[in-house]
C-alpha cells in the first residue's frame, strides 16, 4: 500500500498517460487476433449494458441504479484475488483513518459484549482517561440513544468526529448501583501502533501491533526510552510482530531501515519488468547493533513479512515462532474522485532481499516454537494462511503451505516463543542448540483479519 495519496494519485496519472502513449501506436499496427479480443471484449460490456437495462426495468422492486453499478464494480475485483476490492466513499474514509492511525475521538478501545460497548482500556492522555473512564466500563448509551441494536463498528462512527465537538456517554460500572452519565470532548487521538516494556530487567521488549503512519516514531520513540531505562545493561530486543496484520509499505520499509545499517529490505515487481522497485537501508541502526530476535507466526501477514524476511536474509535477527501467513502482495489504492470512493489494486509481488517470494508460503522462523493452546480456544486458531483464500496469487514454483499456529498467551508468564526469546538473549540457550523450525504439514495458520475490537 502506498503511503501518500498524492504519491498514488501521481503513479495513477503516470500509468494513464503511459497507457495512451502505448496503445495509440499499437492500434494502428493492430493483427487480427488483437482485433478480434478487443471484439469480443466490447460484445462482452454489451452484454453487461443489456443485463443492466433488464434488472433496471423488470426487477420486482425499483432497484437503486449506483448499488447496482457499485456491486458490478465489486464483484469484478474481488474475482481477481482476495485482496483486490472497491471500497465506497465510506470505506475510503475509513481506510485512510486506520492508515493514518489519527482521528477526532475520545481515545477508548472498544469491544462489543452482550450488544453492549465494553471499555477495553483508555488511552493514556486522552478525554476517556482525564474523565475517569475505566477498563471493563460498559457504556449503554450515547448522546442518549442506546447503543443495544448497534454494531461496534457504527458504536466506533458514533464516538468519533469532528475535534472539540461533545458527546454525552452513559457508563455502568461495576460495584456501582447507579449509572454514571459524562460528557466527553473529542480530541485528536494517535493510536499506539507500538508498545513497549522491560522484559527481565535488560532486555527491551517491543510489539508491533499495525503498520501506520504512526509506527516508525513510536518505534523510535520506545527505543530510546527503552534505551534510558536499561542502559548498559541492555541485552538486546524482542520485536513482537505475532498477529500483526501488516499496513503500509513505506512503514515496512522505514521500520527495516532502523534496524540495518546496509542493503536491500524488499523489491516489488509488478506486470512489467520496468516496474521492478528495489528498497534499500541507509546508515543507522537504532539498536546500535544490540542482538535482535523476532516474535511472528500464523497472523503475521503482509508488512509484518517484509520486516521479518529483511531481518532474517540478512541475519540481523533470529526468527523465533511459527510459520507466517504467506501474504506476498503489495496493494495500491487509487481515488476515484470525489465521493466516488476507491479501488483497492494488487499492482505487485514483493521480494524479501535473497529474492524469495513468500506468497501463499510464509515466512519460516528459524527456530519454531509451538504455544500450548487450550482445548477450548483450538477451534478458533485451526484455520488456514493465505493459501488457503480463494482465488490468493499463485506460487511461481506451485509449492504452497497452509499456514501455521497462531496462539499467543494472555499471560507472558505461559508465553513459550518469548520465553525462547528470553534465553536466547541470556546466552542460557543458542541457536544452535535450540529446535530450528522445520516445514511440518497439517499445521494452521489464523485468517488475517483483525481483531474484534476497535479505538474509537
Amino acid at each position: 500500500m502506498m503511503r501518500k495519496t498524492s504519491v498514488i494519485l501521481l503513479s495513477a496519472a503516470t500509468g494513464a498517460a503511459l497507457t495512451l502513449f502505448v496503445t495509440q501506436p499499437r492500434a494502428v499496427l493492430m493483427g487480427s487476433s488483437a482485433r478480434a479480443a478487443t471484439s469480443d471484449t466490447y460484445r462482452q460490456l454489451n452484454l453487461f449494458g443489456d443485463v443492466f437495462e433488464r434488472v433496471r426495468s423488470d426487477y420486482v422492486e425499483k432497484p437503486d441504479d449506483s448499488k447496482l453499478i457499485e456491486s458490478a464494480i465489486s464483484g469484478m475485483l474481488s474475482g481477481l484475488d482476495p485482496h483486490s476490492s472497491y471500497m465506497d466513499a465510506k470505506s475510503f474514509r475509513d481506510m485512510q483513518v486506520q492508515t493514518r492511525g489519527e482521528f477526532g475521538g475520545l481515545g477508548i478501545e472498544v469491544t462489543m459484549e452482550d450488544g453492549l460497548i465494553k471499555v477495553v482500556s483508555p488511552i493514556d492522555d486522552t478525554p476517556a482517561s482525564k474523565a475517569g473512564i475505566m477498563a471493563n466500563d460498559i457504556i449503554t448509551t450515547l448522546d442518549d440513544e442506546a447503543v443495544q441494536g448497534l454494531t461496534l463498528n457504527q458504536a466506533v462512527e458514533k464516538m468519533r468526529g469532528p475535534v472539540n465537538t461533545k458527546i454525552k456517554l452513559r457508563i455502568i460500572r461495576k460495584g456501582q448501583d447507579n449509572p454514571i452519565d459524562v460528557t466527553l470532548v473529542r480530541d485528536n487521538i494517535r493510536v499506539r501502533s507500538v508498545r513497549a516494556r522491560v522484559e527481565a530487567d535488560d532486555i527491551a521488549y517491543i510489539r508491533i501491533t499495525t503498520f501506520n503512519e504512526q509506527t516508525t516514531e513510536g518505534l523510535k520513540k520506545e527505543i530510546a526510552n527503552l534505551q534510558g531505562q536499561i542502559g548498559d545493561k541492555l541485552k538486546g530486543y524482542i520485536i513482537d510482530l505475532r498477529n500483526n496484520p501488516g499496513g503500509l509499505l513505506e512503514e515496512a520499509v522505514t521500520v527495516s531501515d532502523s534496524l540495518l545499517e546496509r542493503g536491500e529490505i524488499v523489491s516489488t515487481r509488478g506486470r512489467n519488468a520496468e516496474e521492478t522497485q528495489r528498497r534499500t537501508a541507509h546508515p543507522g541502526d537504532l539498536t546500535k547493533g544490540k542482538p535482535v530476535i523476532v516474535l511472528i507466526n500464523g497472523g503475521s501477514a503482509s508488512a509484518s513479512e517484509i520486516v521479518a524476511g529483511a531481518l532474517q536474509d540478512h541475519k540481523r535477527a533470529t526468527l523465533v515462532g511459527t510459520r507466517s501467513f504467506g501474504k506476498g502482495s503489495v496493494q495500491t489504492i487509487i481515488p476515484l474522485g470525489s465521493g466516488n470512493g476507491a479501488l483497492r489494486l494488487t499492482t505487485a509481488r514483493y521480494y524479501t532481499p535473497s529474492g524469495k517470494s513468500i506468497q501463499a508460503k510464509g515466512i519460516v522462523p528459524d527456530i519454531e516454537v509451538l504455544q500450548d493452546v487450550p482445548d477450548e480456544l483450538k477451534a478458533r486458531t485451526d484455520t488456514k494462511g493465505e493459501a488457503s483464500l480463494r482465488g490468493h496469487l499463485k506460487t511461481n514454483d506451485g509449492d504452497e503451505k497452509t499456514g501455521s499456529q497462531s496462539y499467543v498467551p494472555p499471560d507472558a508468564k505461559d508465553d513459550k516463543a518469548l520465553k525462547m526469546a528470553d534465553d536466547l538473549l541470556h546466552g542460557i540457550k543458542s541457536t544452535s542448540s535450540a529446535t530450528p523450525a522445520a516445514p511440518a504439514p497439517g499445521d494452521k495458520a489464523a485468517v488475517d483479519k483483525p481483531a474484534g475490537k476497535a479505538a474509537n
